[in-house]
Order: C-alpha cells, then sequence, then structure tokens
C-alpha cells in the first residue's frame, strides 16, 4: 500500500460508515477533538470573549476550511499535497492558519482577525467559480430560507428562552448544516455517511434531519441559558464550537451540491 493508500484507509474511510468501518479510529479522532478544544479553550480563556462578534470573525476561515475542502473533493491538487486537504490534517491546517491571525491580533495593536480569513476565502471561491461550473444554484438559497425561517421563529422566542444572540447564531449554523444534508440526500441522490444520522434517514426520511437539529441542539441551548450560575465565557466558548461544527459542514455540503463534486 502507497502513502496515498495509507492516508485514504486509516485517516479518510475509517471515519465515515462503510465495510469496514473501524469506530476505534473514529474514537481516537474524537477523543483527540475533545482535548484539543478544552486547551485551546484552557489557553484563551483571559484573552478572548466568545461571543458573537468573536464567532462572525471567526465565519471567513470556517469558510476557508470547507471551500478548500471542495478544491480536493474536485481533483484540483495530486498527493502530496492533497494530503493536507484532507481529514484530519485539513483541520490542523486551517486552525494555524486561524489560530495565527488570531494570536498575532491579539498581541498587536491592529485587530486586523477577520482579515486574512475573508481574503483567502474570497480566492478560494472565486478559484471554484472560475474552474467549476455550478450545476445546482438553488442549494444554498433553499437551505437559507429553510434555516432562516426556523432561526426566525427561535428569535422570537429568545426572551423567553434566554438565548442570547450567539445561541440563535449556533441554531442557524446547525440548520445549515440539517438543511443542506435533507435538500442533497432528498433531491441529488447524496447520502449520509454517519452512522446514527443514516438510521434515522432509512427510518424516518431525510427531513428527519432537520427534526433532529432541533431536538439536540435547542436543548442544550436552553439549558446553557438557563444556567447563570456557570462561567459565562465557557458557555461561549461551547457555543462557538457548536457554530463552528454546524456551519463547517453545512458550507461544505452546500458547495459541493453547488458544484455537482
Amino acid at each position: 500500500m502507497d502513502l496515498y493508500g495509507f492516508i485514504k484507509e486509516y485517516f479518510i474511510d475509517s471515519i465515515v460508515y462503510k465495510e469496514g468501518y473501524n469506530p476505534v479510529n473514529t474514537a481516537t479522532f474524537a477523543l483527540i477533538l475533545l482535548v484539543s478544544v478544552y486547551l485551546i479553550y484552557r489557553f484563551l480563556r483571559t484573552m478572548v470573549i466568545f461571543d458573537i462578534r468573536f464567532a462572525l470573525h471567526t465565519l471567513p476561515y470556517i469558510i476557508l476550511g470547507s471551500s478548500v475542502r471542495i478544491v480536493e473533493d474536485a481533483g484540483f491538487v495530486n498527493p502530496p499535497l492533497s494530503y493536507l486537504l484532507m481529514t484530519p490534517f485539513i483541520y490542523i491546517l486551517i486552525f494555524l492558519i486561524t489560530f495565527s491571525s488570531l494570536f498575532i491580533s491579539l498581541r498587536t495593536s491592529v485587530k486586523y482577525y477577520p482579515y486574512p480569513g475573508a481574503i483567502l476565502a474570497a480566492s478560494t471561491l472565486l478559484f471554484l467559480l472560475l474552474n467549476l461550473k455550478i450545476e445546482n444554484w438553488w442549494v444554498f438559497p433553499a437551505a437559507l430560507m429553510v434555516a432562516g425561517s426556523i432561526t426566525f421563529i427561535y428569535s422570537r422566542l429568545s426572551s423567553a428562552l434566554n438565548a442570547d444572540n450567539l445561541s440563535i447564531a449556533v441554531l442557524f449554523a446547525q440548520l445549515i448544516d440539517g438543511s443542506t444534508s435533507f435538500l442533497g440526500i432528498q433531491f441529488l441522490g447524496y447520502w449520509e455517511l454517519h452512522v446514527v444520522p443514516r438510521f434515522f434517514i432509512n427510518t424516518f426520511g431525510p427531513w428527519i434531519m432537520i427534526v433532529l437539529k432541533l431536538s439536540v441542539i435547542v436543548p442544550i441551548l436552553y439549558i446553557m441559558d438557563k444556567d447563570t450560575e456557570e462561567d459565562e465565557n465557557l458557555k461561549g466558548f461551547i457555543k462557538f464550537v457548536l457554530f463552528t461544527i454546524g456551519m463547517a459542514p453545512g458550507i461544505r455540503n452546500g458547495l459541493r451540491m453547488t458544484f455537482g463534486v
């Protein structure tokens, strides 16, 4: 087996549902992710306020990570460079870019944190637009309509739920993920890779992805927003993580379907 085959089998295929699915590797990645997230919070907790402003300033880097994955999905890069754009190495690459920009911004008087990510994300999206044909232009508008409509209702109830703007953004991000998954499976022939969502989809249909998001995320947000004793910045960090892990796959799914990759 060559290096590419080794990476594909043990780092990529092992985290999706297929014949020979390896839950040990998936659990290992999950454990590494949890430890990494904890260490990041411990390092940044006294330097960063994790609020809606920080989440929006990080959004360009999320878009960058999602769009760079499409560059690899579409076959524009070959080994060994393509290894950097595969799971889990792409997480490390985007983290290093993001963290470097944030750290420099925190250490200087010029607060330019979002701008490098915005420039890189815009450049990557422009490259995709110039080199790929748009196959399904309606995907993002449809996903935004579904996610936006439900999020609007949630925002109207924000006072009763004690929900802040970051909670609203978290729900929207998670619904973007759920909506793009629903649209891809229902209308474009895509399929769910992960075991638990696939079980529910096979049982109830693709629409269940949106219901699952609501049934999991809304209670989590409600519990956090009702708890007045917990550290507010810790709660903000947890919400930021939920925002990221919703928006990143949602944007990637939408881009893949838009370009028919």
